[in-house]
């Protein structure tokens, strides 16, 4: 890890926070949002930090098990428990879903949630492929409502900082990104070890390294070429390696179900190089910290550290999505960036089968 020569606090950013209209200087009425399902993750780590935010009002949890449902609302301090999903999209209060489901599962249920009239937050991989993805588009148009991918990351200042870097040519052009994601996890009844719904490293993890590069280059990458070795019991991708051609510069990756847990982005530029310490898990229990680096003294000694204030990257996310519900204003993440993002999947496990390069369609916004 880079030695850091200086040190820097910087302030949160308020207006994800901030509880007033821009315009009327009123306050803001919370959001009602409703949950599907009761799922570890959510529980434990999204919904925690959710619940912090000022406009974002945990009004209902759904499960298919009624007892589930009641344990997990009553463990969150959330007022209402369903015991179908389709309860919760029948309830005329809830203006917001969050659905944290099974992979296979996120497509069906954020389309039948917009149908109802609920603007959705959707966990990711938004979909398995990107023609299922496409449904969202045509439904968002459909609808009118919000439809986002919760890549929370790009809420986190940390984030926000290295692409703003990027983009003033503080480490001049940006030619390569170089990302490692891995935990270890061979618990077959995990779903992150079931190919069926939508299991392994490139669809859980490998997904962030495609729309980090994605965020921080500001382009969509033209082809892509990838290995995989699978788990012979499990049939997932257990590890998975991948480079994304974007013209002149590159992304670099290895994520990796079955690997010691490690996590890191290297952004290098012509002049210098950015360095993100816990890049997607970022703690919300302390801070965090990033390296600008000129590559004056070998081995990262003349690293500048900056350090963040602590901070919970759903809350932050929970509550920008509210504020788009209420004002208007544009979200990360919509649907057509989320498709980009299946794009560049599909073509690295078309590569992983072909053994060649494969090209990826350039359509939709820009990342």
């Amino acid at each position: 890890m880079s030695r850091p020569s200086a040190a820097m606090r910087l302030p949160l950013n308020a207006g994800l926070n901030k509880m007033s209209n821009e315009q009327t200087n009123q306050p803001l009425k919370p959001v009602n949002w409703g949950v599907l399902g009761a799922g570890n993750f959510a529980q434990k780590v999204s919904l925690p930090g959710m619940k912090q935010g000022p406009l974002t009002q945990l009004a209902a949890l759904a499960s298919r098990d009624t007892v589930k449902a009641r344990a997990a609302a009553q463990a969150l301090g959330i007022p209402k428990a369903y015991g179908s999903y389709e309860e919760l999209l029948a309830d005329p209060d809830i203006e917001v879903v969050y659905n944290p489901l099974p992979n296979h599962m996120h497509v069906e249920w954020t389309v039948r949630a917009a149908r109802a009239g609920k603007h959705v937050l959707c966990e990711k991989p938004i979909a398995l492929d990107a023609d299922i993805a496409e449904t969202l588009t045509s439904v968002q148009r459909e609808t009118g409502k919000l439809i986002c991918e919760a890549f929370m990351i790009r809420y986190h200042p940390q984030w926000r900082l290295a692409r703003e870097w990027v983009q003033s040519g503080r480490i001049g052009d940006l030619v390569s990104v170089q990302t490692a994601f891995s935990y270890f996890n061979r618990d077959a009844a995990n779903i992150r070890n079931r190919k069926d719904v939508g299991g392994g490293a490139l669809y859980d993890i490998g997904c962030y390294a495609v729309n980090t590069s994605r965020y921080l280059f500001g382009r969509e990458p033209v082809r892509a070429v990838a290995l995989i070795e699978r788990d012979p019991d499990f049939g997932t991708d257990r590890l998975t390696s991948g480079l994304l051609d974007f013209g002149g510069a590159h992304l670099t990756f290895t994520c990796s179900t079955q690997a010691v847990p490690f996590q890191r982005v290297n952004a290098l530029g012509t002049k210098g190089r950015i360095e993100i310490e816990i890049p997607f898990n970022a703690p919300a229990d302390r801070p965090c910290r990033i390296f600008l680096d000129d590559g004056s003294i070998l081995g990262g000694g003349a690293a500048e550290e900056t350090t963040f204030p602590i901070v919970d990257q759903y809350h932050l996310q929970s509550e920008a999505f509210s504020r788009a519900v209420r004002t208007g204003s544009e979200v990360e993440n919509g649907p057509e960036i989320a498709v980009g993002n299946m794009r560049v999947i599909d073509a690295l496990f078309r590569s992983a089968a072909s053994g060649g390069w494969e090209r990826i369609a350039r359509r939709g916004a820009q990342p």
